[in-house]
């Protein structure tokens, strides 16, 4: 449409278009057309109308409503999108705790103290902060996150200030509530509770990461049993779980390499599915028990009465925990035997049946009084529980590991650490740089590993100290605890945590689960308050290697691989050392009974026999 302006009068000048404005905006005004092209191409910004305005506040409001409403049903009923989202929270909650760990180390490691003492306390502070934040978003996540802290809690060669910061996870998991336990029985066993039990209680007596246990009365056989019972959301999350905590501790790796963890994903890949599957337990339990047929022990393993994936039905031992001071005295059993007698059960399993149990600590083990008919030597029996994982060690591996071992309890020289450093690589990949790390977690003797050094374990520079280091792990008896702690206190933890995590890294996780085994016995050892020197322990584990590398000698003799000569020379090195090691046995126990001799007169001396009794015991 065209316009045409037409004005009566003079013409109207560039000068005189003031006048001319008024005219125009009155006819802008009346032209929406014309106004909306305007606009259009105006680089300025302008107002929508207040009629559109409310049109596009509706039409975005309504969208999110319809959003939040469709993810809230696929919530609630689209089984996916529920787990999408949980395990998205998850994995945030990990991430974030990780990496501000892992930014928090850089930041104490890079910054300058005033003193050593100022920089092992700002470490210590940062390890406890670290573990604080990684355990907290473990323990609200829950189910396999648990279990993830629990292993990391049983990694001894990580700092102190870790393990003891995450050991609380092992007590610390929500039990199932019953109704969902009954409905597992419903859709697992075929039948209701009340069907299979009677006096079944509906409390747990004890709640794990994967599990928990009641007790009842078995109506097929009439044995009172433990039936242990599978966490049922585990299975529903188990996989976008691990997929998530593979993928956060991948991407830690790739933004923070020296603080790697991805070998913890692969572990519990691999081992998760075997403690879940409780026919899988039920066989483990079979293999143990055949194994120790023919042993004069006091080991007992409860018999299991049925097995399926999600339901274990087993013999009910009534016993208490073997670090429980208190039931051992009331049942007059030496706290002593039970500290050696639990350390020979466990280096049988690793060194003569080359298969072992991969889940140790003190909440699977009991201890009760020996019946008439029990194969115990002693007055007691252990009964080993959770048979869900296990370990097999092939017989090279065993073998090295052993003169590993033997090496150790050797007297230091240049050939002993040549022997040292070469079985340390055999057996776990460990290069000499590496290998301080490696023996302190072997022997729980503590690290000291000075700057300049070419990586012995030694005195350093730091606090002077008059105190003489241990060449051997006989020399260790006579390092008193004070000695010890003071070593631990002053130890570069900082220096030496990415080396920690590059040995873990490293090891194979059966070489990895043995030092689990070796940490349990060193850590009863002291929970008993044994009156034995703390190298006891180490001898039953070198005659057991012993054992083991005689045993190889033989076989490799009948298959032709070793001469007549040198199977004599093992043989005879065998009965030589055996025989040493059983009699520095024989007075250390001697050494022991004396102390706990004396224990028994200062308990009468002050409170008669009851006081003598309890002080022999260790109470007091």
């Amino acid at each position: 449409m065209h316009i045409i302006l037409k004005f009566r009068g003079p013409p109207i000048s560039w000068h005189s278009s003031r006048s001319f404005i008024p005219s125009q905006k009155s006819f802008v005004r009346h032209n929406n057309t014309d106004l909306y092209k305007r606009l259009a191409s105006s680089d300025a910004p302008q107002a929508l109308p207040k009629r559109l305005r409310g049109k596009a506040w509706l039409r975005y409001s309504a969208t999110l409503l319809a959003l939040t409403g469709a993810g809230y049903y696929a919530y609630e009923n689209h089984q996916p999108s529920r787990h999408a989202v949980l395990a998205t929270l998850r994995c945030s909650r990990l991430a974030q705790a990780a990496i501000s760990g892992a930014i928090d180390y850089k930041r104490t490691l890079a910054r300058t103290y005033a003193s050593e003492e100022d920089r092992l306390e700002a470490v210590s502070q940062c390890h406890i902060r670290s573990a604080t934040k990684v355990r907290d978003a473990l323990l609200v996540n829950g189910g396999i996150y648990i279990k993830l802290g629990q292993h990391v809690a049983s990694l001894i060669v990580l700092p102190r200030e870790w393990t003891s910061t995450m050991a609380p996870l092992q007590d610390r998991c929500d039990a199932t509530p019953y109704e969902d336990v009954a409905a597992l029985f419903l859709s697992d066993m075929g039948q209701p509770i009340s069907e299979l039990f009677d006096n079944f209680d509906p409390v747990p007596i004890g709640v794990a990461s994967l599990a928990q246990v009641h007790v009842g009365y078995h109506k097929p056989s009439g044995k009172k049993v433990a039936v242990k019972v599978q966490h049922p959301h585990l299975v529903e999350f188990f996989n976008i779980d691990m997929n998530m905590v593979q993928s956060t501790l991948g991407w830690i790796k790739y933004w923070f390499p020296e603080f790697e963890f991805t070998w913890l994903g692969e572990d519990m890949q691999e081992n998760l599915p075997k403690e879940m599957d409780f026919v899988h337990e039920a066989h483990n339990t079979a293999h143990a028990i055949a194994d120790f047929d023919n042993v004069k022990t006091s080991l007992y393993i409860p018999e299991v009465i049925f097995a399926n994936k999600r339901v274990l039905i087993m013999e009910y031992i009534q016993g208490g925990r073997v670090d429980d001071l208190a039931y051992l005295a009331k049942h007059n059993i030496d706290r002593n035997k039970v500290a050696l007698e639990l350390t020979r059960i466990f280096n049988r399993m690793v060194f003569m049946n080359g298969w072992f149990h991969a889940d140790p600590h003190p909440g699977n083990l009991l201890i009760r009084p020996a019946s008439k008919s029990s194969k115990s030597p002693y007055n007691f029996e252990i009964a080993l529980l959770d048979h869900g994982l296990y370990f097999d060690l092939e017989r090279e591996l065993r073998v090295n590991y052993s003169r590993l071992w033997l090496s150790l309890i050797a007297g230091s020289s240049p050939i002993v650490d040549a022997d040292r450093r070469k079985y340390a690589e055999l057996v776990g990949n460990i290069t000499s740089d590496l290998y301080p790390v490696f023996e302190a977690a072997m022997t729980g003797k503590p690290l000291r590993w000075p700057a300049g050094t070419d990586g012995i374990i030694e005195a350093d520079d730091g606090p002077k100290s008059t105190i003489s280091r241990a060449t051997g792990m006989p020399d260790m008896a006579s390092q008193t605890e004070e000695k010890m702690e003071l070593d631990r206190n002053t130890a570069a933890q900082g220096d030496i945590l990415v080396s920690v995590l590059d040995v873990l890294r490293r090891l194979p996780r059966r070489v990895v689960m043995i030092l689990k085994l070796n940490d349990l016995a060193r850590h009863l050892d002291h929970s008993l308050a044994t009156t034995h020197s703390s190298v006891r322990i180490f001898l039953i584990t070198s005659k057991y290697c012993m054992k083991a590398v005689w045993q190889d000698e033989k076989n490799r003799f009948r298959e032709g691989g070793l001469g007549f000569g040198s199977f004599l020379g093992s043989a005879w090195a065998f009965a030589t050392g055996y025989s040493k090691i059983t009699l520095i046995e024989f007075m250390m126990d001697w050494q022991a009974s004396l102390v706990k001799s004396s224990a028994w007169l200062r308990g009468f001396y002050s409170r008669g026999l009851a006081g003598a009794h309890d002080a022999a015991a260790g109470l007091y």
